[in-house]
């Protein structure tokens, strides 16, 4: 194992310890856009404390480390670096609220070459803090454009394989994301001022402060739940997708979905740019290869 590689996967990381309310499971719900019709009862159990229920995909904010690539130990071009994929595995349903910890840890890193950067993939259990029960398990791949070439060979990367099939879908779904999305999601910890400040969002290259990656995450989870599953968010046992293109708040979010075998596989579009915004979705539902 190379010297990148082998620095990463044994970096111990911090135990993070979270706690959080019926409050805060509420805001993560309004943040991804769910509870956009009060009258819908099948939204209000995710936004309304009597009998309140969290969305699955809530499990990617628990116990969260933070930016850690930036710390200056790890050896990473974080200015470089771009979240490019999340998946999340549920071991028993998420507590509404609770105290919950994780510890962080690399568990792949892949030379893409020198003029191609590197695919770094972390992993956190998250488990309850009385208990040490284990809760969910997040996976977060990221795409470090400055630091390919470090192995023997200079290329040990492989091309990620489709789980899209190769027809048309048998469920479309839209769902509006609205202009103040982004300000209420950052709400649940992610408070990069990429998404909130429109000089650091234009600076970037951006035309106006963008939507965070795992709140259209969190849509397209909303997509699954409204569309395919008459809101039975007990029956998600796995998700994971790769984000390919920015989405505006406001932006309009098209998921399409196919019925598999292990449950659902999805593409979601943005229907303003026509850009796929999230590719080779998946989730989860039953026993099934993916």
């Amino acid at each position: 194992m190379d010297a990148f590689s082998r620095h990463l996967m044994t970096r111990k990381f911090k135990k993070v310890v979270h706690e959080y309310s019926l409050k805060d499971t509420i805001l993560y719900s309004l943040g991804v856009g769910v509870g956009f019709d009060p009258r819908d009862s099948s939204q209000l159990k995710f936004v309304y404390e009597d009998g309140l229920r969290p969305m699955p995909s809530m499990a990617v904010v628990l116990a969260h480390p933070g930016f850690w690539a930036k710390e200056p130990d790890t050896g990473i071009d974080w200015v470089k670096l771009l979240h490019v994929g999340q998946e999340f595995e549920l071991h028993e349903s998420l507590p509404e609220a609770g105290k919950v910890y994780s510890v962080t840890r690399v568990v792949d890193v892949l030379d893409k070459g020198a003029d191609k950067g590197a695919i770094i993939i972390s992993e956190r259990v998250v488990k309850d803090f009385e208990t040490n029960s284990k809760i969910c398990t997040v996976r977060t791949t990221s795409f470090a454009r400055g630091n390919g070439g470090f192995s023997e060979g200079g290329k040990v990367g492989s091309k990620i394989k489709s789980v899209i099939p190769d027809r048309e879908c048998d469920i479309e779904s839209e769902l509006d994301t609205f202009p103040n999305s982004a300000l209420i999601y950052r709400l649940s910890g992610d408070l990069n001022p990429l998404h909130a400040s429109p000089e650091v969002a234009k600076s970037a290259g951006f035309d106006g402060p963008i939507l965070h990656g795992l709140c259209t995450f969190g849509v397209s989870c909303h997509a699954i739940l409204r569309s395919a599953l008459d809101y039975d968010d007990k029956a998600v046992k796995k998700m994971g997708a790769s984000f390919t293109s920015p989405v505006y708040p406001g932006d309009t979010v098209v998921t399409k979905i196919w019925e598999v075998s292990y449950g659902y596989s999805f593409q979601c579009f943005s229907k303003d740019s026509g850009a796929k915004i999230i590719d080779n979705g998946f989730v989860v539902v039953r026993e099934g290869e993916i």
